[in-house]
Parts: C-alpha cells; sequence; structure tokens
C-alpha cells in the first residue's frame, strides 16, 4: 500500500523546518502509513516579549530551529500580531496563505489529508471549509488531524463555521494545554460532523507515544 500523503500546517511562531523536528516521533510512530510533507507560513512574525510563543512542552529552538518564526494569519492588525484568544472584527494575511496552501497543492499534492498544530489546526479547518464551499477547486483533501486547534475568535472568521464540514476529522488535544486550554478545542467539534476526538494527559505538542498509535491508525485505515 502506498502511504497516505498528509501536508503539515504548523503553529503560530514555527516554521515547516522546526514543525518537522517537532513532529518527529508522529512520523516514527505512523512511518508505514503517511508521507508527511511540511508548509511555512508565508508571514514572519516579529518576535514580542508579551506573546507566549507556541512551543512544545516549553523547548526551545530544534535543529529545525524557530528562528524564522511564521503565522498564518495576525489578529492585530496594527501589531502584526496573534492571539487565539483576541477578538477581532477582522484579520490579516490570511488570503496570502491560503494562496500558499493552493500553490503546495498543485505543486506538490495531490494529497489524501491535511494535518494542523494550534494556529494550523485552526486554519486547516477554514481551509476545509473552503473546499467544502468548492471555492478551491484545487483542494481534495480527504479527511483532517487538528491538534490543539480552535475556533478563531475573529468576526470575518465565523462564515467558515456553519454548516458543520462533511470531511472525516480527528481533533486531538491535550488536557493540560495552557496555550490552547481544552474547552477551546471543544468548541471547533461542532463545525464537524461526526468529529473522533483523541485526548492526551499532557500539553500544547503533538501527542505520539505507542498508546496513541491505535487511535491515529484506526482513524487513517479508512482512507488507505
Amino acid at each position: 500500500m502506498a502511504p497516505l500523503r498528509v501536508l503539515c500546517i504548523h503553529g503560530y511562531r514555527q516554521n515547516g523546518s522546526s514543525y518537522r523536528e517537532k513532529t518527529g516521533a508522529l512520523r516514527k510512530l505512523l512511518k508505514k502509513q503517511v508521507e508527511f510533507v511540511y508548509l511555512s507560513a508565508p508571514h514572519s512574525v516579529q518576535q514580542a516579549s508579551s506573546e507566549a510563543p507556541e512551543k512544545e512542552n516549553g523547548s526551545g529552538p530544534g535543529p529545525g530551529g524557530d528562528e524564522d518564526p511564521r503565522g498564518w494569519w495576525f489578529s492585530d492588525v496594527q501589531a502584526r500580531s496573534f492571539s487565539a484568544q483576541q477578538h477581532c472584527e477582522e484579520s490579516l494575511g490570511l488570503d496570502e496563505s491560503v494562496t500558499a496552501v493552493r500553490e503546495a497543492v498543485k505543486v506538490q499534492g495531490p494529497f489524501d489529508g491535511i494535518l494542523g498544530f494550534s494556529q494550523g489546526a485552526a486554519f486547516v479547518a477554514m481551509l476545509c471549509s473552503l473546499q467544502e464551499q468548492k471555492l478551491e477547486p484545487e483542494f481534495s483533501f480527504r479527511f483532517a488531524i487538528l491538534v490543539a486547534g480552535f475556533r478563531s475568535a475573529c468576526k470575518e472568521h465565523q462564515k467558515f463555521y456553519n454548516p458543520p464540514l462533511q470531511i472525516p476529522s480527528l481533533h486531538v488535544f491535550g488536557l493540560e494545554d495552557r496555550v490552547i486550554p481544552d474547552n477551546m478545542s471543544r468548541e471547533l467539534l461542532p463545525s464537524f460532523q461526526d468529529p473522533q476526538v483523541l485526548t492526551h494527559p499532557g500539553g500544547h505538542f503533538v501527542p505520539a507515544v505507542s498508546a496513541h498509535r491505535p487511535a491515529y491508525q484506526d482513524f487513517l485505515k479508512r482512507f488507505q
């Protein structure tokens, strides 16, 4: 069986190579089933001391490094910054990010599925909505995996959340997540038809110990 090809969408202030490092355990766990392809967001993020970075267990830049921090959109248009909790009327940069995904699908696709982490998972929900509204004919994702996802608090993004998305989805979140508390991830569930859920006792990271393998594999096997 050919492995499933999955496009990976990193968190805020990460990039494709740093996210590849941080998902090493997941790649190893599913290496027979999935080929992961990593994309970097088009927007550079200015480091501001007041912002909480989306770091895995507080780890600093790894070999891939977060020294080129990037984001998919900004909730504060003036400051070019992002907070998942920030309520805003409009955001900055989302259209360019959709274009970047469209180009990746054209050049590196097709992809069976899409996986996102944190801001990337919130973005994945929007991409799935665009696909189901037939606004992005290049997109043909058959499933979505959202790790530490959430509903955007930006008013202009509310159009992405109804009716419920039909795409099969697996929602993964940590009960001790302090960056995106689990209640924020649960608020995204009604936006999907029949969402599958995998919770773990940890924090803000992609869980990938052997105990989690059955949940990932059970979800993925229907697409192989």
